[in-house]
């Protein structure tokens, strides 16, 4: 039975809502858990094909499904978010998901570590952890914006799966403030790419997460090289699980977690990439950029791959009011919209030729540009071909 939450308003009378993707919310524990469904059918079969499914699963059956199963548009009454947010059962379902990363990290490189894979198996079963590993990111994502002390713990804790520990800090006192600006690496440009975009954002946030760890460190009067350091915090766990993985079945298996790791973090750069591309925020007259507004995001509706996870492409709403969960994300109006999700938007991403085709145009005719290229975020190297292609005034 579907819980409903209701209230009465003193003008409004009796408003109740019923979160109708309740129980679709378990996909984001599921989804992760897919890929053993297909360890197990290479056990029984010795079939490396069957290896590789699960990347024709998130870049095929996904997509065709977000285009067949549509969107959702629901937003739930704002009186009623406090009932929606306080209600546990949301919160379960991302600290079930943590130790659940950790244990299919174990199962892949216990695969890697015990059976005669060939090279090309190795470097898929490699990139397909990755992938789960990168959803961790996720898990991440949405308990490091909380203010809990467990939820907090528990972001750096998973982000130790891909060894991400710089994560959290970094997304949201840097990314998070600089978003859809130049100044920000994790905010790609019109007319970059996604692979020249991956060497400037990896290297970017990685040092930026350090310093402001550093200096939040010395604000408070304590040592970087410290148990206070929260990215240490968090690499100390990579060290002692990826470490112990590596005791326990042999160096066979630190290739394949290099490869897990880089790939993992490619699935972070993917997001990052695809969530502000060419979008601006605008420098007001004090030298600072205007508040994140819903339309300095691109956003996506689709209810499956939403689901899987945890609702990260109602991204307008997220960098808005980044304080919210995922349950009470909404959608706004005329905002920015991704014309699949995720998945689908990362594998047309991969095609540098076929995202410009699809994704340029679409920035330039958003209400809030119309073909002004002064509101938008361009890659400086592209900037006479844009100004050649999109004068304005027209």
């Amino acid at each position: 039975m579907m819980k409903t939450y209701s209230t009465h308003h003193p003008e409004k009378g009796l408003i109740s809502y019923i979160d109708k993707k309740r129980y679709l919310w378990l996909s984001s524990i599921l989804f992760p858990l897919s890929p053993l469904c297909f360890i197990y059918l290479f056990l029984q079969t010795g079939n490396e094909v069957i290896l590789a499914l699960p990347l024709m699963i998130n870049y095929t059956v996904v997509p065709v499904l977000d285009w067949l199963v549509g969107a959702d548009t629901n937003n739930p009454p704002e009186e009623l978010v406090p009932q929606l947010e306080d209600d546990w059962y949301y919160r379960i379902l991302t600290f079930i998901t943590v130790p659940m990363h950790f244990a299919v990290l174990i199962v892949f490189t216990w695969l890697i570590g015990t059976q005669s894979l060939s090279v090309w198996s190795t470097i898929v079963v490699a990139i397909i952890a990755g992938a789960y590993s990168g959803l961790g990111i996720n898990t991440a994502h949405e308990l490091g914006h909380k203010n809990t002390k467990i939820e907090q713990w528990l972001a750096r804790i998973v982000l130790a799966v891909p060894a991400y520990g710089h994560f959290s800090i970094e997304h949201n006192k840097g990314h998070h403030t600089l978003v859809a600006t130049p100044d920000d690496p994790a905010s790609s440009r019109l007319g970059e790419s996604i692979y020249a975009f991956a060497i400037r954002e990896i290297s970017g946030t990685f040092k930026r997460g350090w310093q402001l760890e550093k200096d939040r460190l010395k604000s408070a009067n304590q040592n970087i090289w410290s148990h206070h350091n929260t990215i240490l915090q968090s690499y100390g766990l990579t060290l002692i699980f990826q470490g112990s993985l590596i005791i326990y079945f042999g160096w066979i298996v630190l290739p394949f977690l290099i490869l897990h790791n880089v790939w993992a973090w490619y699935q972070l750069t993917s997001a990052n990439y695809i969530e502000h591309y060419g979008l601006l925020r605008q420098r007001k007259e004090n030298g600072r950029y205007e508040r994140c507004k819903p339309h300095h995001s691109w956003n996506a509706n689709y209810i499956i791959s939403n689901v899987v996870l945890f609702h990260l492409e109602r991204h307008s709403d997220h960098h808005a009011y980044p304080a919210r969960r995922y349950q009470s994300l909404r959608n706004f109006d005329n905002i920015p919209e991704l014309p699949n999700g995720y998945f689908g938007m990362y594998l047309i991403a991969y095609v540098p030729w076929l995202w410009f085709k699809v994704m340029d145009k679409r920035v330039l005719d958003l209400p809030h540009i119309q073909g002004d290229l002064t509101k938008v975020n361009i890659c400086p190297s592209k900037q006479a071909h844009f100004s050649a292609l999109y004068p304005y005034p027209a």
